[in-house]
């Protein structure tokens, strides 16, 4: 028991000792004498020139160092400059072995960070080339060996570390780069923590203004939270996170907008977890909320929470911001917006549920996916009713686009079309991006208004797989009908590959055409059956390039603006020499069953058998249509078949049935399609033929018919007189020959 006696009074001693030795040093010896060697130390080991300005000081309880006016400068301009840095431990925790940090300050910090011409920053010349060369060899081997871990120090209790007070107060760091012109410039920076341990909370406050010319920026930062940190440091905490930021600058439009952030953050580094709870970032009108856990920290983290966005305005957040509007038809729309999803799915994958997006008065509802290690999405959405009409630019003033449309006009001309031609010339799709591409999307909506056409009942199916686009349906409902189309598109090579095909039956025409271009020539009951391939990645050349077919049939329609019985009334009106007294024809032709195939040969479509039943008529012809020029080419002809006006000149006479009454539709059919048909009177003159050598076969006829009478008129007289009794018998005789 004396011995340890004596050995407790040793280390007692030995501690008295040693605080009598610091407290003599602090007293005896002045630090400012020491301050040439120490300018001389760092310039003899730097590049830097260290000029230590003001007074160094220190302290014994709390043991501590002070430094006033420092600066280093780097071949004659300034690189770092310090007005005070004070920094203290306490000394009795360093005598119980709980070093505690009673007082670091840093105060008038200004550090000037420049990069050259050649792209080289100033602070790689702080050491002597020689230095560096030495100071990498020794890292480079030591990244070679293995760390020795010292099992004895990691059993040990961890190091008990506590600060009572840091303060860094107008700092500020400057960075400019010659070789981009950038300029970034941090100032007012100020850190203010206290009561730092480990194991607890203790309160963090961070105050900063940035500036940058490219793009010209200011932010002004604020931010306080509670942190924490266990002794281990593998655990973190933020909690009670209340940051803004004011941001004012060309990104903006001048404007200033303000941004905030607040909630708490969890992370375990040893369990690979992180929680996000209560999670609020705002910039302007736009609030964004999220509650999210993470587990795994590699490849395939597995993730679980919410995220939704409150409503806003899109028009009030680009105002906001200073971004110009969108400029819609409907000045009313994108005025309510918000988003919402829980998070979750399995270890790798994000999969979103109870998705819901709102866009003004359409909700889309549904989920989707996305994996990690292969970017493959999946998605499944079903919205309501959105007419997209309302979101399309507004429609220009009528004089406006005219005048528009003719300076274009005069401007195509003029360069010969030169600039409609290097518009279609751009490429269509990102090639690379699609071949890169796994999807598996459907999509669906009740009820879609574009162009002014209403669908119903919408459904698509998109996948994509190794440059492979398929659109496996694409179907709705369209006036009174049903359409439904399939799309692929191989983009493995670089001239893709399309193939389109669709069916429609029975899409009323006239609401369609008067709803979609306000054309109301045509009606009756469409069906169709499409059948194209094509190549390329351009417009022009999915033009040239096409090649297939598109078989009609319309079925119990009128052709509106159009009167072909008048037309046909002409012609037989001329042909039988007569003019016709009906003045009030009508503007509709109806016809049953006009049906045909237009035979697709790059921009040409050609057409040999349209054909179509009318009253005592049937129209035949063939055509052509040059879908680049817009030009419409058919000659038709109106076949008399029967009766087809009570008008007494349109009388269809043997000489004029089975005629044929020609019709012309020439000319560009995206400007007057109702003035594109006409009698064709060039024609008709071969017509005027064919009814001559009818009526002259018709006259053969009659007058061999009537020399048969007379033949048999005077035979049977003579018998008559010849023979008396005899003649029924006779006369029986001769009506069996002449009736042969």
């Amino acid at each position: 028991m004396k011995a340890v006696r004596y050995i407790a009074f040793a280390i007692i001693g030995l501690i008295i000792l040693a605080i009598a030795a610091v407290a003599v040093a602090v007293m005896v010896i002045d630090p400012n004498a020491y301050k040439p060697q120490i300018e001389k130390a760092a310039e003899d080991n730097t590049n830097l020139d260290l000029i230590l300005g003001g007074d160094i000081g220190w302290s014994f309880i709390p043991l501590g160092l002070e430094l006033n006016d420092v600066e280093a400068t780097l071949e004659g301009e300034r690189f770092v400059r310090l007005d005070r840095l004070v920094a203290q431990l306490d000394f009795w925790s360093l005598i119980a072995m709980s070093p505690q940090v009673n007082t670091f300050l840093l105060d008038g910090l200004d550090a000037r960070l420049n990069v050259d011409k050649d792209g080289n920053g100033n602070w790689t010349r702080i050491m002597p080339e020689g230095d560096v060369a030495d100071s990498q060899q020794p890292a480079e081997e030591q990244q070679g060996e293995p760390v020795q871990e010292d099992t004895e120090a990691g059993g040990g209790e961890p190091l008990n570390f506590n600060v009572e007070n840091v303060e860094i107060s107008n700092a500020q760091v400057h960075y400019n780069d010659a070789s981009t012109g950038q300029s970034v410039t941090l100032e007012d920076f100020t850190v203010n923590a206290s009561d730092i341990t480990l194991g607890s909370s203790f309160p963090l406050d961070i105050s900063f203004r940035v500036e940058t010319n490219q793009p010209q920026l200011a932010v002004d930062g604020r931010l306080s939270a509670l942190l924490a940190a266990n002794e281990a440091l593998n655990e973190f905490g933020i909690s009670d996170l209340e940051a803004v930021f004011d941001m004012k600058g060309e990104p903006f439009g001048g404007k200033a907008v303000t941004a905030k952030l607040a909630g708490a953050i969890e992370a375990n580094l040893e369990n690979e977890t992180a929680s996000i709870n209560g999670l609020t970032a705002s910039l302007a009108d736009l609030t964004i909320n999220t509650d999210l856990s993470v587990q795994g920290f590699g490849d395939n983290p597995k993730l679980d929470g919410t995220l939704s966005i409150d409503e806003f305005s899109l028009r009030k957040l680009l105002a906001a911001l200073g971004q110009p509007a969108i400029e819609t038809d409907d000045p009313d729309v994108l005025k309510a917006i918000s988003f919402s999803t829980k998070i979750g799915g399995p270890a790798g994958s994000v999969a979103l549920s109870d998705l819901s997006i709102s866009l003004d008065d359409t909700t889309f509802t549904g989920g989707g996916s996305y994996t990690l290690n292969n970017s493959a999405v999946a998605l499944n959405l079903q919205g309501d009713a959105i007419n997209a009409d309302r979101y399309l630019p507004p429609t220009p003033e009528e004089d406006q686009g005219g005048a528009a449309s003719e300076q274009e006009k005069d401007s195509t001309e003029k360069t010969g079309g030169t600039a409609q031609a290097s518009a279609e010339e751009s490429d269509l799709l990102p090639l690379e991006t699609l071949r890169s591409l796994l999807l598996d999307v459907d999509l669906g909506l009740g009820e879609l208004i574009i162009s002014n056409l209403t669908i119903n009942e919408i459904k698509s199916s998109i996948t994509a797989k190794n440059g492979v686009l398929k659109v496996d349906e694409f179907s709705g409902k369209l006036y009174d009908g049903s359409f439904g189309a399939n799309v692929t598109l191989d983009a493995r090579t670089d001239s893709p590959k399309w193939a389109i095909g669709s069916k429609v039956n029975n899409v009323q025409t006239l609401p369609l055409l008067t709803d979609l271009a306000e054309v109301d020539m045509l009606s009756g009951g469409a069906n169709l059956s499409v059948d194209v391939k094509t190549t390329g990645n351009r417009i022009s050349a999915l033009r040239n390039n096409a090649k297939g077919e598109v078989g009609f049939n319309l079925a119990k329609g009128e052709f509106r603006k159009m009167n072909l019985t008048r037309m046909a009334c002409q012609g037989i009106a001329l042909a039988n020499q007569d003019t016709l007294s009906t003045s009030d024809w009508g503007t509709i032709t109806p016809f049953n069953d006009m049906k045909g195939t237009l035979k697709i040969d790059g921009n040409t479509l050609n057409n040999t058998d349209l054909v179509a039943a009318l009253a005592g008529m049937r129209l035949e012809g063939d055509g052509t249509v040059d879908l680049q020029q817009t030009n419409l080419d058919y000659e038709l002809g109106l076949r008399i078949v029967g009766e087809i006006h009570r008008d007494e000149a349109c009388r269809v006479t043997e000489y004029v049935k089975d005629a044929v009454i020609p019709v012309e539709c020439r000319g560009n059919f995206s400007e007057d399609p109702a003035g594109l048909c006409s009698f064709d009177g060039s024609r008709f003159r071969d017509t005027l033929k064919d009814i001559a050598a009818n009526a002259a076969k018709a006259k053969v006829k009659e007058e061999t018919d009537r020399a048969k009478d007379k033949a048999k008129e005077k035979v049977q007289e003579k018998i008559d007189e010849q023979l008396g009794e005899e003649g029924d018998k006779i006369k029986d005789a001769v009506k069996g020959l002449f009736n042969r």
